[in-house]
């Protein structure tokens, strides 16, 4: 089944392939960080070279190859002895060639990393470690950035990425819809009653028209309604599921009833089509999408005009999921304190409003939100802001695919009618618990 949330995370905003991780780059991963790298350097923290240095920068996105370049060209000017050369891997071939060359020794000094797989290059020592000593030293103050994704690259008390962007979901809801069906607009007071209330009323099976999209993808749908009903993903501590607890299933049930009263179009539909481009067809009234979806949004012709974005409705609580990339050193590089230097101007205030400016991404750094907001002028994106205060990580483990991969296909029969959520929850929780198990 497609899930642009995986693809996002992979490729960075509307943009980008499941951040598949095998059990072969695990193990590949193990060789790299007992074998004999050629990329060894004499440790975080030590002295800077005082000659020219040259630094590779790999990113994934090529929509963001500008705006990483102007950030480049800005850090170069204040430091000249220093060069880096951003180097772009499709992201199709990203994660393959990273394994590759973090095996072979020879990663590049800094990369961009995601939330699933950061802890799998960590725990096999691939990242530099950015002690509170360095990161004190190259002025680096991580209170500037959402708490919820400085634990994403915090692991075992230290940090090992500084965020770049990151991406929260918010409520879609299609104006004209609402005002045919004399409905009022979704606010910051919705619960997942006036959801399910305003679902019924915007059905229309004769027009083909559906209340809401509720297809099984974890960031925008499931995840978020988990946490809002006081349940989780998986334990705090990383060792179990939370699937086979009420809460959870509580959170799953909320989407795959929204299914089974036909308010939303079949899980067949689903499959076979984006729910994204569903939504842009105008016969959706709404639709929890990522802020990756904003663009894209933005340029379609038939809703740009026509719809919004309010902060998501709560369950028991308010919550959304929190996700966002980070730029990490490679622990093997034979310059550290001056990929240290990078790595700080890159989560500096400076970069970050850059990259507001350029690459189409909210940046991680507080308060430099602002020139992403203003380039959707006929979008209440500030929603995606006003949430980070009840922002929640993105659930993540030290091999992240060997149950995520899984869950969408757990739980089709649930979405399809053919068998009870609480049946598919249970059965999913054993299956991760055996993948987590194995982690240990």
């Amino acid at each position: 089944m497609p899930q642009p949330s995986d693809q996002h995370r992979m490729k960075g905003r509307v943009r980008s392939a499941r951040p598949a991780v095998a059990a072969a780059v695990a193990a590949g991963l193990v060789l790299a960080a007992t074998g004999c790298g050629s990329g060894s350097g004499s440790g975080s923290g030590s002295k800077a070279s005082g000659g020219p240095v040259n630094l590779t920068y790999r990113i994934w996105d090529s929509t963001q190859q500008t705006g990483m370049q102007h950030i480049v060209d800005a850090f170069q000017q204040a430091n000249p002895n220093i060069h880096v050369r951003i180097e772009l891997v499709a992201n199709k071939e990203y994660w393959t060639k990273l394994q590759a060359d973090a095996t072979a020794g020879s990663a590049p000094d800094v990369f961009w990393m995601n939330g699933p797989n950061a802890q799998l290059y960590e725990s096999n020592k691939q990242l530099l470690a950015l002690s509170s000593n360095v990161l004190k030293q190259n002025g680096v103050d991580l209170a500037n950035y959402p708490a919820a994704l400085n634990q994403l690259y915090n692991l075992g008390g230290t940090q090992y990425g500084i965020p770049k962007d990151f991406d929260t979901v918010g409520l879609w809801y299609n104006k004209k819809l609402f005002d045919a069906a004399g409905l009022k607009y979704p606010d910051a007071s919705w619960t997942w009653q006036d959801v399910q209330n305003a679902a019924k009323k915007l059905t229309d099976a004769s027009k083909g028209q559906y209340g809401i999209l509720a297809p099984p993808y974890g960031q925008e749908n499931y995840y978020d309604t988990i946490f809002q009903a006081g349940g989780y993903v998986i334990a705090p501590d990383g060792k179990s599921s939370g699937y086979a607890k009420p809460e959870a299933q509580a959170g799953l049930k909320f989407w795959s009833d929204l299914v089974k009263d036909g308010y939303s179009p079949s899980l067949k539909s689903m499959t076979d089509t984006f729910a994204a481009q569903q939504f842009e067809s105008g016969k959706i009234g709404m639709y929890y999408a990522g802020s990756w979806n904003c663009m894209e949004f933005s340029k379609s012709d038939t809703i740009k005009d026509s719809v919004d974005v309010a902060v998501l409705p709560q369950g028991v609580k308010k919550a959304t999921v929190i996700h966002g990339l980070a730029n990490v050193g490679y622990a093997k590089t034979k310059h550290p304190a001056e990929v240290e230097k990078f790595l700080a101007f890159l989560g500096s205030k400076q970069a970050n409003e850059i990259e507001a400016k350029d690459s189409g991404v909210i940046p991680a750094y507080n308060g430099t939100q602002q020139a992403w907001v203003a380039s959707f002028p006929n979008f209440h994106v500030q929603s995606y802001l006003d949430e980070l205060p009840y922002a929640v990580a993105y659930p993540t483990s030290k091999n992240t695919s060997a149950w995520q991969n899984q869950e969408a296909a757990v739980l089709a029969p649930a979405w399809d009618g053919g068998e009870d959520i609480g049946t598919a929850a249970q059965q999913l929780a054993t299956m991760m618990n055996t993948a987590l198990s194995k982690e240990q």
